[in-house]
Parts: C-alpha cells; sequence; structure tokens
C-alpha cells in the first residue's frame, strides 16, 4: 500500500476549505453531505525522506530519470524555475518551450530549469500526485454539472468539463502522434460509474440531461448500464454508466513529455534537477527579479512556477497570496485479480458509496490471454475520521483504517473476482488555483501557479500548465495573454 498526497483548493478563506465538486460539503433534503471542510491549517512541510514505495516508481526500470540532475553544479542562472516535476511541472516546461521556441529571432535562447525534491516525478504533493496515484486519465463526462451550474453559472459549469475533455485529447493525441502509447500502457477501454444507491443513479441521470440540454460534447458516446445487464456481464449486482476515458503509467507519460520538452525547439534549453528542493523564493532588484534558494546553490530568474499542488504553502505564505492548498493524504493498493481480463474487462471503474465512499480502480494490462491483472485501486478516505488525512504531509506512513477499507472492497463489490490478497499500498495526494500570484504589495508578480487539483489531477494538470505557460511566454514576447476557450475563469488566481 502507498501514501500519496493530494492538493485540495481553498480560495481566499481564513479557515481553509475544499472548493470541489466532489468533496466539499453540501446540503441535499436538509441534510448535510460531503467530506466536512478541513480543520485549521498547519504548517506545509518538505517531503520527508522516507515515503512508501509506488508501484509506478519503483518497479524496475520504470524511472528512467530518477536522478537526473541530482549531481554537477548547478546552473545558477535561467529565464523561468519550475518547481515540482511532475505532470504540471513538466507540462509548463512543455508548452513553454514549444510556445517560446515559435516566437524566438534567429540567435535568441531561453533557459527553463525544473527543480524536484526527491526523484524525478516522485514527490506526491510537489508534482501533482502523478508519480504516485491512480493512473486514471479520466475527464468528467458530466457528474455534478447542475450543481456547478448551481456555483458558476452554465457557461463557466460547461468550460470545467470542456478542458478535462481538452486534456485528455491532447494527451491522447501527443502519445499517437510520437508513437509511444505502449511505451506508457495506454488503454483506452473508458470507464464504468457505479451506482450504489439508486439516489446516485438519479442524480447522475439529472446532470447528464442538464449537460445535453447545455450542449456538452461527446454525450453520445454514454451508454448505461442496467442491473440485470451488469449482473450478467460484469459480476456485480450494481447498475452503472460507461463513459470515454484512458489509463496509463503515469510517471512514463511524464518522462515522455520531459523528452518532448528537451527536444521541442533548439532555442529553449530545459533541464531537470532532482534531490534539490526549493526552500525559498526572493525578490530581487538586480538582473533577475527573484531568486530561488536550494541546498546546491541559489538560482537568479525572471520568473517561478510553483507546481508543487499539496506543497505550496511550504513556500507561499497563505495571508500574503491568498493561495491556500490543503496537503491531503489519500491510499493507493495494487490487487491481484482471481479472473483474467476477459471476465473482469479492461476498462476502468468508480464507485461512489453511503457515507461519502469514493474508489477507483483499474486492471492493468496483459501480456497473455487468460493471464491475471493486477488492478490499481484507490479511495476510502472518508472512513479516515475525525480529519479525513487533511493536513496530513507524511507519505512515509499509510492509515490502517482507509487500508482495511481498500482490502475489503473489491472482493464485496465482486466476490467472484478478488480476494483479500494485495500487494504494498501507496499514498498519493477541484477547483484548481491557476495563474500569477500578486506580490507583497498586493501589485502582479512574476510568480506564477497550477495547483489544487483535490485528487483530479490526471485530466487537469497538463491544461492548466499549458495555460500558466501561455501567460509567462506572453509575457516575455511582449503580447497580450488570451485565454483559451476551454479555460473556466473561475480557475484564474485573478478572477
Amino acid at each position: 500500500m502507498q501514501a500519496l498526497l493530494e492538493g485540495c483548493y481553498a480560495h481566499g478563506t481564513s479557515t481553509p476549505g475544499i472548493r470541489s465538486d466532489d468533496q466539499a460539503t453540501l446540503t441535499v433534503g436538509g441534510k448535510t453531505k460531503g467530506i466536512p471542510q478541513p480543520p485549521p491549517a498547519k504548517p506545509v512541510s518538505l517531503p520527508v525522506d522516507n515515503p512508501t514505495k509506488s508501484f509506478w516508481l519503483h518497479s524496475p526500470g520504470a524511472n528512467e530519470f530518477a536522478r537526473e540532475g541530482a549531481e554537477g553544479e548547478l546552473v545558477g542562472d535561467a529565464d523561468v524555475v519550475i518547481i515540482g516535476s511532475g505532470i504540471t511541472g513538466i507540462s509548463a516546461a512543455y508548452h513553454l518551450a514549444r510556445k517560446l521556441g515559435e516566437t524566438m529571432k534567429e540567435g535568441e535562447g531561453k533557459r527553463v530549469e525544473v527543480l524536484e525534491a526527491r526523484d524525478f516525478c516522485e514527490v506526491t504533493m510537489l508534482n501533482g500526485c502523478i508519480g504516485r496515484n491512480g493512473g486514471h486519465l479520466l475527464p468528467n463526462p458530466f457528474f455534478g454539472l447542475l450543481k456547478r451550474q448551481s456555483l458558476y453559472g452554465s457557461e463557466e459549469a460547461i468550460k470545467t468539463i470542456e478542458i478535462e475533455l481538452y486534456t485528455m485529447r491532447e494527451v491522447l493525441k501527443l502519445l499517437h502522434d510520437t508513437n509511444t502509447a505502449a511505451e506508457v500502457d495506454l488503454v483506452e477501454d473508458g470507464r464504468i460509474a457505479l451506482f450504489v444507491t439508486p439516489q446516485e443513479e438519479e442524480i447522475a441521470r439529472s446532470d447528464y440531461e442538464a449537460a445535453k440540454k447545455a450542449g456538452v460534447s461527446d454525450l453520445e458516446l454514454v451508454k448505461w448500464i442496467d442491473r440485470e445487464t451488469m449482473s450478467e456481464t460484469r459480476g456485480t449486482a450494481h447498475p452503472g454508466v460507461w463513459t470515454p476515458s484512458g489509463n496509463l503509467w503515469p510517471l512514463k507519460l511524464v518522462s515522455q513529455l520531459y523528452k518532448q520538452a528537451k527536444k521541442a525547439s533548439s532555442s529553449v534549453e530545459v533541464s531537470v534537477h532532482t534531490h534539490t528542493p526549493a526552500t525559498a523564493v526572493h525578490s530581487n532588484e538586480g538582473a533577475r527579479r527573484y531568486t530561488v534558494e536550494t541546498p546546491r546553490g541559489p538560482i537568479g530568474c525572471d520568473y517561478v512556477v510553483h507546481a508543487t499542488n499539496g506543497y505550496a504553502n511550504h513556500l507561499l505564505d497563505p495571508e500574503k497570496t491568498k493561495v491556500r492548498v490543503v496537503p491531503t493524504r489519500g491510499q493507493v493498493i495494487a490487487v491481484p485479480a482471481l479472473s483474467g481480463t476477459e471476465e473482469i474487462g479492461t476498462n476502468a471503474w468508480t464507485a461512489r458509496g453511503e457515507n461519502e465512499r469514493y474508489e477507483y480502480w483499474f486492471p492493468r494490462p496483459v501480456k497473455e490471454v487468460g493471464e491475471r491483472p493486477v488492478v490499481i485501486l484507490g479511495g476510502a478516505r472518508a472512513v479516515a475520521k475525525p480529519n479525513y488525512e487533511l493536513h496530513e504531509t507524511n507519505d512515509g506512513a499509510i492509515n490502517s483504517e482507509v487500508g482495511s477499507a481498500l482490502r475489503n472492497f473489491l472482493p464485496s463489490v465482486f466476490p467472484t473476482f478478488f480476494g483479500n490478497d494485495t500487494k504494498p499500498i501507496w499514498l498519493i495526494c477541484e477547483t484548481p488555483y491557476v495563474g500569477r500570484l500578486p506580490s507583497q504589495d498586493g501589485t502582479p508578480s512574476n510568480q506564477y501557479i497550477s495547483a489544487g487539483y483535490t485528487g483530479h489531477g490526471m485530466p487537469l494538470a497538463y491544461a492548466c500548465a499549458e495555460v500558466v505557460a501561455g501567460m509567462i511566454a506572453s509575457d516575455i514576447v511582449g503580447v497580450e495573454w488570451t485565454a483559451p476557450s476551454w479555460f473556466p475563469k473561475h480557475y484564474d488566481c485573478n478572477r
């Protein structure tokens, strides 16, 4: 079992809270539902030195860039420093290299340096969970739309879906265009969301109808599956709905993205320095606007991107920046199936249960027919009362109650397909916080952030980092930045 940590977004609140359609409290029929708001904040630490082992990170040969740039002299000067080497940080580097490369004149050049506290893509919250997450490339097709419309209006609510669909399409296009889909173990067989209670299905169908009325795309691909069909074909007594999605080896996705970033432009040099945590960021009045402090020496730069998700407030004072990202520990487990994929299928799954339970899982690809897959399962944080693992930054330990709930989950839903045998559990870390941060005097700075995905980083981080990269690239070349049509305005720091 592995620990992972999420970054839950809380904007402009004296007591941090979660603004998430999936995890914040919601009053329905006079009853309050959802995981409660977190307790008062405590200081956010740097990553611990002894994290739990991750299936994604610690399988033999998985992390080809594990100690990238960890030794030798640290270059003390860069145009942009990105803190965090997960999908947010590496996506920002990739898009910066592409966008700046398109505008650089002959002889001009820029340097982008990415800092990582542990191995490449390892730190859970620091990299948006990508080295330790559940591996789902899972956009939200329509769930929670009615609530989002009530909070943000219909146009903005639709964009919260469009940005996730955009991310999936762009990531899939990148993998297919570069012929690397097989290298990241990509499976494009969709997701089935199980409905454990009749009320869940009723709410989902209402959201679906609202999405159709609003013109949300790809809904013609949605397939509703009744209880009888699920029982006959899937071995479970619950109805569900199938929607398009993918799953993959997240670390290998980021590794491929890093390779693309390094060769995106001959005018933009991209480098990663692992085992080089950023310990402070200072404003300068000299040649460079900022100094980023590290144990290996300072780096001068003009732009800083905070791609550290749940660790964001280790460097960013929440009172001065109004950024409050609540570090939140979750857990993921690897479960050997008792049957092959011809029986259990190859698609991903999610399920919401009573008492605000939420689990997500998918079978890993197999090499031979009849081979029994390993299933990656995460969730069950709702049993971790009273604080639900909020403000917990130690990914070197696991919560035994959550671990027990995960071990028992699949056998209870699919009794013929799963037993209680497990492999190590690991820890992982929705309204994100994206854009330019204020300076100490309240004026715009040249520090940026993309964080607060609340466990939904895979379908958000790539595109949110693209937005930040676009803002910086536009500022460097002196043109006005225009928000992409799919970017929700209420995700912007300066909304």
